[in-house]
């Protein structure tokens, strides 16, 4: 059952129950204006007849603060809890979880925390460390185990940034396994898992370095093991940026079906497509250009696959900044074709994390706005399933 959303009541009609009832009581005040301007409509190119789009077709659902009581704030990492989810604990199959980069005085690489939200409502599923610096890697499992990447700083800056870890959460929010190898975690600041139940392999973005491995681990929901690790690519240009600590390789997304792994690399303003990532066992260049494009890419950080086929990214506005596209969440096809994109703030610099699950046949959509410390979710009113998606 998914438990973000509160499932309707069989005794509503479409009419009253078009929505929760929560998520319309949220439109009051400075969230109002901001949900306002997340839902505005998406501009879209030219369909093919048949296909669906998934940012042109966005259903507002809700929006809710990522803020725990502790002030975190800079909400990063964007998970669903998938259908199968076999952990006992805390989470439920449809949880949201949203991880936080940066710690009350807005300190980056400080943030220790790990929000739950579900039904509209947000909790504390984990707190770390005290400066952990929780970074955009994080993915559940459906054995049971919540992966989340750590790229620590000791001011804020990039002058003090670490190497960080991965660690592994049970369902409870326990931790289960911590892995750090300056060769294959450098500065993780995110990641993708491809996930085959007992076994998994763990895509690695490493912005401090520029360089992407691939971890491949046998698991239960309170065990890891590592059995291989290898760099798969390296080239990518990276440095720090007083603004967005670091730029370089960012958000991963793993294409199965094809065997391709897609980097946002946020400094070549690009995407970069990974052939044969699963298999690599040799270090090899970046990859090829899947998507170039001065008018639709700010800085590429976030990246999903979507059940069409598509990608869709956010842009950090640190590169290629566009004042009159804010803040955008861009949709487009691994052929390199613009379909949608659709801002989350009216100022640069909120988009980030983002993420997608299916649950009982309907696709969910969610994303954060870094200025506001918030996330909104979407329902998406029908698309067509490809390969190589959910």
């Amino acid at each position: 059952m998914f438990h973000f959303l509160n499932p309707r009541a069989a005794a509503c009609s479409a009419q009253t129950c078009s929505r929760p009832a929560w998520g319309r009581a949220v439109r009051t005040g400075l969230l109002g204006a901001a949900l306002a301007f997340a839902t505005a409509s998406p501009r879209l190119a030219a369909q093919e007849p048949g296909f669906q789009s998934v940012l042109g077709n966005l259903d507002f659902s809700a929006t809710v603060s990522t803020v725990p009581s502790n002030g975190d704030v800079n909400p990063y990492g964007v998970s669903f809890v998938p259908e199968g989810f076999e952990g006992t604990g805390m989470l439920r199959e449809g949880d949201l979880l949203v991880s936080n980069y940066n710690n009350s005085q807005n300190l980056q690489g400080t943030g220790t925390t790990i929000v739950l939200i579900r039904n509209g409502q947000q909790s504390l599923f984990y707190q770390g460390q005290a400066g952990i610096g929780l970074s955009t890697g994080l993915q559940v499992l459906k054995a049971g185990v919540v992966l989340a990447a750590n790229l620590p700083t000791s001011d804020g800056t990039s002058a003090t940034a670490g190497a960080g870890s991965l660690i592994a959460l049970d369902a409870s929010g326990k931790v289960i396994w911590t892995y750090a190898s300056s060769q294959f975690v450098d500065g993780p600041w995110d990641l993708t898992v491809h996930d085959m139940g007992s076994t998994a392999q763990i895509f690695v973005a490493n912005v401090l370095n520029g360089t992407i491995s691939r971890i491949d681990i046998s698991l239960t929901s309170e065990h890891i093991n590592v059995t291989d690790a290898y760099v798969i690519a390296t080239g990518f240009n990276h440095r720090g940026d007083p603004a967005a600590l670091e730029v370089g390789p960012t958000g991963l997304a793993y294409d199965a079906f094809r065997d391709t792994l897609y980097v946002a690399a946020s400094y070549e303003n690009s995407i970069v497509g990974i052939a044969n990532a699963g298999k690599m066992t040799e270090a090899g260049p970046m990859g090829f250009a899947a998507y170039q494009d001065q008018t639709h890419l700010h800085g590429p950080l976030g990246l999903v696959l979507a059940p069409n086929g598509d990608l869709i990214v956010a842009n950090s506005d640190v590169i290629n900044g566009d004042p009159n596209q804010p803040s955008e969440l861009v949709e487009f096809t691994p052929g390199g074709k613009f379909v949608a994109e659709v801002s989350v703030d009216p100022n640069q610099g909120g988009s980030f994390g983002l993420n997608l699950a299916m649950f009982g046949g309907k696709l969910y959509f969610a994303a954060v706005d870094d200025n506001a410390s918030n996330i909104t979710i979407w329902t998406v009113d029908g698309f067509a399933r490809k390969h190589g998606g959910y």
